[in-house]
Formats: structure tokens, C-alpha cells, sequence
């Protein structure tokens, strides 16, 4: 796209300009300014930061070079007002040709006041996602090159496709584009080629796969080519799929139900590796262009990531690129825990039966399997929306005296850890992928079990747990988180405790768990600072379920026909249904990875109602994490029983109940 020297400064051309320049109050105006916007030299339009930064440093001292991703523009900042007003008279409607075309464009400048950018860093890689540089050598290189023979022999026995955007062979079985298959009963002859075995024994070694691969698909993608954004097919291959990049490096895109996009660096002689979400649950795919935008020094490729730092991207010229994607062909139906994603179980509702757990093994393997594993495949999607402090747990840190030290048991994505910067906060939390984001955001915090935490006792001033406690399925394990508090408290010290009420409506008043049933996900993360709290955030299990006439139904599709909580120590757990009142103590409640409203227009998949529902809901990644929601009494009863603590306060905190106490 070119812009303009209209569209870029809001004047016309030829004499006019000349007349507006002449202009004393502008001369005066543009004296008091550094910075230039420069239409036509973005990496939108082919120059890259080396070419321009070429240009414009012969007009004086470059301060700072900002390029957005995408852009046919770009901005610069000169150490003085007198070198901007040089490079403005020099640069403005000048012809330059940017490099790799011999297409000429005109540069238009003006004056900007501010220019305002992030701070990016590194995004995460997608869980499950690994990048292994340099896992050959050049010389193993050009021989896995040179043993694909592309002249398209008739009497080749592997099948060969020239797609719309690449070339495609296969080597063991033959991927069908018309079904998106295997036909796992024809295998082709020959099997994978002999180059690739010590390579493939190399990555068994490593522990890079489980499976020895049995399927080969070799891609060739010349500069400008790609392919289309994708999940492999869950039940024609296992869980690893690996892919080994030869002859020039590039960027694959991946993509999570949620919206939420990683540029992904894959350098030359790299192995891609993905498993468990990335597999089966992120799209991957390489869009087709002649040019990357890519890190113009090393940040982002230490991660494999491109982060959007406008101060750092640049182009680079893509070149002819193979892929070695290496698979083993499932023998079996698809049982992963993305159903919404998965031809396997695609219309039919997860077949998994919980029970309540008789005893510490069966309690650790429930949390292991309905807590710990599901908060690590959710972290991304569960920290976008955990980002609103909860105001009197706020309240309650800015009340400590300064200096002390405070641990957050639980603290998920950390949005604690910085509340009051006179404290002294370290957070602690069993999903490493949530201890990640709380690094990203220079927070301090490390991975452990809230059962046993590494902090020597006696040496917190207090401690705070928000809604964790909930997540432990049994009484005696909920104790022990409470004494693992208790512990960590310096005598005198003051633990804050926050846990799922079972009572959502409480004197009366509905919480704005149930109140905001009809809500949109938009009305219920907006900020509220006035009388009325905002929806605690930590007890929003899924935005995206709203206006269910259904009760809370078992994974067997058996019904719960009472209306008042009973035990389930003799049945299989409950999955609940949000923005509904409780009516089990101990539940599965679902989280849906895509929420909020479908848009005008847009096309989604459905997945099957409930038994006795008449509402169908758009299709999205559903997990199901364990709650135990605690009655009135019950946390105050638990932390009684404890003789090294006492209660300094209790209370009821829209729809959660609440402790305060102190070491003794």
C-alpha cells in the first residue's frame, strides 16, 4: 500500500506545498519537533530497518526507529530539531527503491508531536511447543535435500501433489487432502527414506518423541507460498508430530481458539516438536508472502517467538524452504481432553466419570486430572481474564505495615504481586505455564504444591490464599493447606483466605454470580471501583454459558433431581451448570475456552445438548475443573480446629466466604 503525500500530511502538492513551507508559523511549529512519520517506508510496503535506518541516519543522530508490523509507514526520532527539519527537507518526496524490487516509491514526511509504543516481550510458546535449533548438521542438511527427488517420476512409488501454495511428497502413508486422512490399511512401498532413520533414532534418544514415526510428508514452499492455518487430524496420528526445517528459516503462525496469536520463528535446521495443546488445540500454518517480519536482533529467536516490539522488526526475503513432518499413524480412536477440536468425539459429550474420592491416592489423582492439568492447558486463556484485583483483598495487602513480607499461596497469574509496592511479595502456584506469566510480567514467583510450600516457617509476615482452597477435594487435604498457611506465619502474622461459597444467595442478595446470568462477557470484565464490586473474576468458571434452563447433569447423563445439596461420596461428580445456583458441595464446573457472543453473521459448530436442555451452545474447548464450595461456617469450623491460629475476622464477599487470621 502507498500512501499519499495528502493522505500523510493533509496538503496538496506542487506549489501549494511550496506556499504552506513558506509559511513562517509553520517553519516555527516544525522547529519544536524531532520525530517524523515516513509514509511509504514501512515494512508493509518492502523496506526494511536496515535499508531505512541507512537512509535516514545521513540526516543526523537516529535516536529511535520505530517500523509496526504490517505498516506502510514508519517513524524516526532525531536527537535535535535541526537534524529532523534536514531530513524532513531531504527525505520528504524523495524516490527511493527498496531492496529485492525494482519498484520505485515516493517518500512523504511530516512532524508528529508524540509517538507512543509497548514495551513488548517475548510471548510465551504455545503449551506443548518446543523450537530445537541446529539438530543437524549442513552437510545432514544437503543430503535429506538431495535424497527428494521432485522430477515427478510416473514410476515413483511415494505420492506426489503439486498443491495451489507447495509441492508434497509421502513417504509411508499418503495423507488424502479430500478427507484429511490416512488410509491407514494402504501403506505406500518403500517406507521412510533410509537418510532420515539416524535422525529419527536421534530424536527417540533425545526424548523429542515416544513413537517411532511410520509417516512422512516432505513440503516445498518457493518465496511467496505457505499453508493454510490448520489442526492435524486428531485421529490419523499420535500426539508428537515433529518437523525438521531445511534450506532457509520462516515463520509459522499459530493461533488459539481464544484469538490469541504467536509468530513463531523456525530457524534453518530447527525441529519444530508439538504435543498436547499445541497439537491438537492450536492452529498452525504459514501464510503465503514473500517476506517475513522477523526480530532484527537475537530477542525473539532465543524463544522462537516474534514479539510486537516496533522498535526491533525488520523483513526478511524468504527463500526455498523444505519441511521433513514426521507422524505416527493412530491406530485408534481419538480420546483427548479437546473434544470440541477432536473427529473423534466431534457431537458427543466426553465420555470421563469422576467419582468422589475415597481415599489420599484417589483425592491427589482427581486434582492431579480436574485441577493441575486442566489450569496448565487453560493458562493463557484464564489469565486474560484474571487481570481486576478483587478490592478487599486489596484493602487487605495496603493494610500491612511496610517492609513486610507476604506470600500469595495460589497466586495464579500474580495479579497480586504488585498491588502494593512496599510489600515484599513472592507468589507460589502448581501451573508452572501461570508461574511463566507471572515472569513475563517480572514478578516473582516459582512452581510448588500448596500442600507443601519451600518457604521456611515462621518467616512471613502474612500470607494470602484466594480462591484455591476450593480446588482441594477432600477435608483433610483443605485442613492442610489451611495449616500450611498457618506455618509460614511469623507469630502475629495474618493470613487472608478466600474460598467458593455454596450460599450464592446470601441474606437476600443474589450474588453477581447469578446476578449477571444474562450479562455479556464484555459488561462483566469492565472495571468498577464504586459501592458495588465487579464479578469476582477467580469465580467466573465460563462466560461463554449463559441463559441455561439445564440442571447440573453428570457425565453419565444421569440427573441430579434434588434441589438442596447432598453428598456424593456413593456418586459420580456433578458437572454444574454456570450462572446457577449450587446444588452439589463437590462439582466439575466447565470451562469454555472460546467465549462470549457469537458474531452477526458468523459461522460456528454446535455441540449436542445436554438430556432436558432445549438450549444448544456454540461449540468450544470444554474442560472441567473440581470445586468443593464451601457452606456457611464450614472455613471458620476448618481453621477453628487449628490451635496455632485464631480468627480475626469472617465475612461474606459477593458469593465467597472469607477469613482473616492470626499466627499465635
Amino acid at each position: 500500500m502507498l500512501l499519499t503525500f495528502k493522505q500523510i500530511t493533509g496538503m496538496e502538492t506542487g506549489k501549494n506545498v511550496e506556499d504552506h513551507l513558506k509559511v513562517h508559523k509553520v517553519k516555527k511549529k516544525i522547529l519544536r519537533k524531532q520525530s517524523l512519520v515516513i509514509a511509504n517506508a514501512g515494512l508493509g510496503n518492502g523496506m526494511s530497518r536496515h535499508q531505512l535506518h541507512r537512509i535516514v541516519e545521513n540526516y543526523g543522530i537516529v535516536e529511535t526507529l520505530l517500523m509496526p508490523p504490517n505498516k506502510p509507514y514508519s517513524f524516526v526520532k532525531y536527537e535535535s530539531t535541526e537534524e529532523a527539519k534536514k531530513a524532513f527537507d531531504a527525505l520528504n518526496g524523495k524516490e527511493v527503491t527498496p531492496e529485492d524490487t525494482d519498484q520505485n516509491i515516493v517518500l512523504y514526511c511530516n512532524f508528529v508531536e508524540k509517538v507512543f509504543w509497548k514495551n513488548s516481550v517475548p510471548a510465551n510458546l504455545p503449551p506443548g511447543l518446543k523450537v530445537i535449533e541446529n539438530i543437524i548438521s549442513s552437510e545432514e542438511e544437503r543430503k535429506m535435500l538431495e535424497s527428494i527427488d521432485w522430477r515427478g517420476d510416473e514410476n515413483n512409488q511415494n505420492a506426489q501433489k503439486t498443491l495451489k501454495h507447495r509441492r508434497v511428497k509421502h513417504f509411508g502413508y499418503e495423507f488424502r487432502y479430500d478427507n484429511n486422512d490416512v488410509d491407514k490399511d494402504k501403506p505406500l512401498p518403500g517406507g521412510l527414506p533410509e537418510i532420515c532413520i539416524p535422525f529419527l533414532e536421534k530424536c527417540l534418544k533425545q526424548g523429542y518423541i515416544k513413537h517411532q514415526p511410520d509417516q512422512l510428508t516432505v513440503n516445498q514452499y518457493e518465496p511467496g507460498q505457505g499453508i493454510p492455518p490448520h489442526i492435524d487430524t486428531h485421529s490419523a496420528f499420535e500426539d508428537e508430530i515433529i518437523s525438521l526445517s531445511l534450506g532457509s528459516e520462516i515463520v509459522m503462525d499459530f493461533k488459539h481458539p481464544d484469538g490469541q496469536t504467536v509468530a513463531v520463528l523456525l530457524p534453518r535446521c530447527s525441529l519444530l516438536v508439538m504435543t498436547g495443546e499445541s497439537r491438537y488445540l492450536w492452529t498452525h500454518g504459514i501464510t503465503p508472502r514473500k517476506y517475513d517480519v522477523i526480530q532484527a536482533s537475537e530477542l525473539g529467536q532465543k524463544v522462537g517467538t516474534i514479539t510486537a516490539d516496533v522498535r526491533d522488526l525488520t523483513l526478511k526475503r524468504r527463500e526455498t524452504r523444505a519441511s521433513f513432518t514426521f507422524r505416527k499413524v493412530k491406530r485408534s480412536s481419538c480420546n483427548c481432553i479437546y473434544p470440541s477440536v477432536c473427529d473423534s468425539q466431534k457431537g458427543q459429550q466426553r465420555r470421563a466419570e469422576p467419582s468422589f474420592p475415597h481415599s489420599e491416592l484417589q483425592a491427589s489423582e482427581l486434582e492431579q486430572e480436574y485441577v493441575h492439568k486442566v489450569y496448565e492447558e487453560i493458562a493463557m486463556h484464564f489469565s486474560s481474564t484474571r487481570h481486576s484485583p478483587w478490592p478487599r483483598v486489596v484493602e487487605f495487602l495496603k493494610s500491612l505495615p511496610e517492609g513486610s513480607i507476604v506470600a500469595d499461596v495460589g497466586c495464579g497469574n500474580g495479579k497480586y504481586l504488585g498491588i502494593n509496592k512496599d510489600l515484599y511479595m513472592i507468589g507460589c502456584d502448581r501451573s508452572k505455564n501461570l508461574v511463566d506469566i507471572c515472569g513475563e510480567k517480572h514478578s516473582q514467583a516459582f512452581v510448588c504444591d500448596a500442600l507443601s510450600v519451600p518457604i521456611r516457617s515462621g518467616s512471613c509476615d502474612a500470607c494470602i490464599s484466594i480462591a484455591v482452597i476450593h480446588h482441594f477435594s477432600t477435608a483433610e487435604r483443605r485442613l492442610a493447606a489451611i495449616r500450611e498457611l498457618a506455618r509460614l506465619l511469623k507469630p502475629g502474622g495474618t493470613a487472608l483466605i478466600y474460598v467458593w461459597a455454596m450460599e450464592q444467595e446470601y441474606k437476600n442478595q443474589k450474588s453477581k454470580y447469578l446476578k449477571e446470568k444474562h450479562g455479556s462477557k464484555d459488561k462483566e470484565e469492565e472495571s468498577n471501583t464504586g459501592t458495588s464490586q465487579k464479578l469476582l473474576d477467580d469465580e467466573k468458571p465460563d462466560s461463554s454459558i449463559q441463559g441455561s434452563s439445564c440442571s447440573d447433569q453428570l457425565l453419565d447423563d444421569s440427573e441430579d433431581k434434588g434441589c438442596a445439596a447432598k453428598p456424593v461420596a456413593d456418586s459420580r461428580l456433578p458437572v454444574h451448570t454456570n450462572r446457577t445456583s449450587f446444588h452439589s458441595q463437590d462439582m466439575l464446573v466447565p470451562w469454555h475456552l472460546k467465549g462470549g457472543n457469537k458474531k452477526k453473521g458468523a459461522s460456528v459448530d454446535k455441540v449436542s445438548s445436554p438430556a432436558g436442555c432445549k438450549e444448544s451452545q456454540e461449540l468450544s474447548p470444554v474442560f472441567h475443573r473440581y470445586y468443593h464450595v464451601f457452606r456457611e461456617g464450614e472455613l471458620e469450623a476448618a481453621c477453628g480446629s487449628l490451635d496455632c491460629v485464631r480468627i480475626l475476622k469472617s465475612y461474606y464477599d459477593q458469593g465467597n466466604w472469607c477469613v482473616v487470621l492470626e499466627k499465635l
